[in-house]
């Protein structure tokens, strides 16, 4: 499995066999990998998004694309201290013809306000930097989603668009 590091947490990204068990309950593919089972607290909205990231994107991608499965499944946000995951975070692709590669995180809820989405998001940029194909980073988050366009804003992403109330930050090289 491949993995990085920052200094609390570690990336770690999901096979598809991985990810197969993660369909099939967080807490197997917790105990598969090494980790402490986490016990995520995740708002149904955001359930349902990585159900359907699950179904209808990671695992028919990682299928599909096995050589470069690090640019279409869930890495799973690794705190060390206590081996446990405090959330995920991923890429919605290979980077596309302009070089940008979408990004997207979500923190389980017993660890939010801890910095983690902002080290996590500095590590995947510094990473995803490292290949010379990536010109910029794209995230798409909702305007009434504050704590997301803080850490944008923090992690120095600039905001390019809103339609809708659906906001695009991008980030350049």
């Amino acid at each position: 499995m491949f993995f990085i590091e920052s200094e609390r947490l570690k990336l770690m990204s999901l096979t598809h066999e991985q990810l197969l068990l993660l369909r099939q309950d967080r807490a197997l593919m917790e105990i598969s990998i090494g980790l402490t089972p986490s016990f995520m607290l995740v708002e149904p909205f955001y359930y349902a998004e990585i159900i359907d990231a699950l179904d209808n994107f990671w695992l028919p991608n990682t299928l599909a694309h096995p050589e470069k499965y690090l640019w279409y499944t869930d890495w799973e946000l690794v705190l060390k201290s206590a081996n446990t995951s405090v959330g995920g975070m991923g890429f919605a692709g290979y980077p596309n013809e302009n070089g940008e590669a979408e990004i997207g995180y979500m923190i389980d809820g017993n660890h939010h306000n801890k910095g983690f989405a902002t080290e996590a998001l500095k590590t995947m940029i510094a990473w995803a930097f490292t290949h010379q194909f990536v010109k910029a980073i794209i995230v798409h988050t909702y305007a009434d989603n504050l704590p997301s366009c803080r850490l944008l804003d923090k992690c120095g992403f600039e905001q390019v668009e809103d339609v809708e109330g659906l906001l695009t930050y991008r980030l350049e090289k």
